[in-house]
């Protein structure tokens, strides 16, 4: 049996690893090797990567895990948990069942695509969710956002400081009149009507169409997916969730630790707000959080 179970072995998952096998605990990390940024090129904002790709910091972080006598890494994909004498046991999809004293979830979310031709096939490219991810490099283009909730409307003030060249797609959503006001003053642009699809070519967009014809040109469109936690372990386990304004997560306490004692939860899977320096920190924590469960 080994101390601790990772299930999800990108940013936050490896992150977790990291701080457990340096206190000599056996650790093995379960991946399927389809991280949820696997659709960008680079990861932008990140201190000592700053555009370098995901795959590999990926490759690096592995390499840091393994270079510990006491971890292990296997790609394989866990399909189910359950309770057992003094831990816990994970099946993958080959049937093969390994324990665990505690499991730490870090498998992540799962982006739902917007039903609009063109909409997968430029995402992590010219459509793209974040800012603070995205907005240095498309910095002074032509700039759209759309339209998914009410938190759209922050959204569209906050890309505004990236370029004065901004639009607010509402893709039929009704906007009150005070926030109407708003945007006017902020100079950002209010296209009405339903949004029909994105012309491209290969990935890179060239304009938003409308369902009456209308064409709005265009670089780079901001929009916010669904989600949805990549793996069911959490039903499985019968662990408590919030219902997120994007999608679900689970819910962690100040000390990561899920509502099922001994399991733990890490990175976007268990996080409001998407982030790598996010998934990297809160990873970190639920390491030491676990390993401090195991004291004594």
């Amino acid at each position: 049996m080994d101390h601790v179970l990772v299930i999800g072995g990108s940013f936050a998952g490896l992150s977790a690893a990291l701080q457990l096998v340096r206190t000599g605990r056996r650790v093995t990390v379960l991946d399927t090797k389809l991280p949820r940024n696997r659709f960008a090129h680079a990861a932008q904002g990140l201190l000592g990567f700053d555009g370098v790709s995901p795959w590999d910091i990926r490759q690096k972080g592995e390499a840091n895990v393994l270079a510990y006598p006491t971890a292990s890494i296997v790609e394989a994909k866990a399909v189910s948990a359950r309770i057992i004498e003094g831990g816990f046991a994970v099946t993958d999809e080959a049937g093969t069942e390994r324990q665990a004293q505690r499991l730490i979830l870090a498998y992540g979310q799962t982006d739902v695509m917007v039903d609009l031709p063109g909409f997968a096939e430029c995402w992590g490219n010219t459509v793209v969710p974040c800012p603070y991810c995205h907005g240095y490099e498309v910095a002074n283009q032509r700039l759209g956002l759309l339209y998914s909730s009410a938190m759209s409307l922050h959204g569209a003030n906050l890309i505004r400081d990236w370029s004065d060249r901004m639009t607010l797609f509402t893709d039929g959503n009704d906007i009150p009149d005070d926030e109407r006001h708003k945007l006017a003053q902020r100079g950002i642009a209010l296209v009405e009507g339903k949004v029909a699809e994105l012309a491209h070519t290969n990935g890179k967009l060239s304009a938003v169409v409308l369902t009456d014809g209308a064409r709005v040109e265009l670089d780079t469109l901001f929009a916010h997916t669904r989600s949805a936690p990549s793996s069911n372990l959490h039903q499985a386990l019968g662990l408590e969730t919030v219902d997120g304004p994007m999608g679900p997560y689970i819910k962690i306490t100040d000390r990561y630790e899920t509502s099922l004692t001994g399991v733990y939860a890490a990175g976007d899977s268990a996080n409001l707000m998407p982030n790598l320096n996010l998934a990297l920190a809160s990873g970190a924590m639920a390491g030491v959080m676990c390993h401090q469960s195991m004291l004594g």
